[in-house]
């Protein structure tokens, strides 16, 4: 009989030990499952920007006539111009940080810009890790050489020489691709004038900036010996997940070339459409 007052006991405590344990619903935990996913959802990027009144921009400010310093220190250019008309259509201030070529996919990664306006070329690599706009440059690699160098004369005398590339660039990959050996640099201007101190063979980068320098410069010792078959396309380069941002973007580049204000812009720098 005692025996089974005690088992009676000791089940009546095991009973209130697991109501004390477990009784009641479990409250849901508010930072997991949808709550916590709210705050990581593609309208983020857009929210943070109207709601701030802002759009950060990335560029390098050392590439004309893309980005650049004008003669009285104001940042210009033709990507300059398209993001600060992007910022208009979507009613908020433009504000650009400057970066070097290299650490701008690093800034986007990190936060620091919302998109980066750097005739960044469109590739399958690139377009794994983030997302673009729409094109809005098309554009060929050109091979450029001293003006006394009889040697090089296509791509494919890159075989074994060394051409100054900013190392994340498609450019870079091109001349990579050709066999040449690479020396990294800081932009456009650093490549000439490696190019010209005889410490490189030669550079490869986009057409329109090299129409532009010698423009700009008709007695610089260089020349272009070579030109890309297939034309490549750069678009506005945006953080993986800023899907209704990008989609803002293409609006308001969309309604530029269908305005007429992006022929106004294309023709300021280039004389002609740089898309087409």
């Amino acid at each position: 009989m005692k025996k089974l007052s005690l088992f009676l006991v000791l089940l009546v405590g095991a009973v209130v030990i697991l109501a004390a344990c477990g009784g009641g619903s479990p409250k849901e935990d508010p930072t997991t499952d949808d709550a916590a996913g709210s705050g990581s959802t593609e309208q983020d990027a857009l929210a943070k920007i109207q709601e701030e009144g802002k759009l950060i921009v990335g560029t390098e400010g050392t590439y004309p006539p893309f980005t650049f310093h004008d003669e009285s220190g104001k940042l210009t250019g033709f990507d300059v111009e398209i993001a600060q008309e992007v910022g208009k259509r979507l009613g908020v201030e433009v504000e650009f940080l400057e970066t070097q070529w290299d650490a701008m996919f690093a800034g986007l990664d990190a936060g620091r810009f919302d998109m980066v306006a750097n005739q960044v070329g469109i590739n399958d690599e690139r377009k794994a890790s983030y997302e673009f706009s729409d094109p809005y440059i098309t554009s060929n690699a050109v091979l450029v050489v001293g003006k006394d160098n009889n040697e090089i004369k296509s791509f494919e005398d890159l075989e074994g020489k060394v051409s100054a590339q900013s190392l994340t660039s498609n450019y870079a990959e091109t001349a990579k691709s050709f066999g040449a050996e690479l020396e990294g640099v800081e932009g456009f201007n650093q490549a000439i004038e490696l190019l010209n101190s005889g410490r490189v063979d030669a550079t490869v980068n986009d057409n329109l900036t090299v129409l532009d320098f010698l423009k700009q410069r008709p007695d610089a010792k260089i020349k272009v010996v070579d030109e890309a078959d297939a034309a490549a396309q750069s678009g506005l380069l945006f953080k993986k997940g800023s899907g209704a941002l990008v989609e803002e973007v293409n609006k308001a580049l969309a309604e530029m070339i269908e305005d007429g204000t992006y022929d106004k812009i294309s023709d300021k720098w280039f004389g002609e459409n740089v898309l087409e």
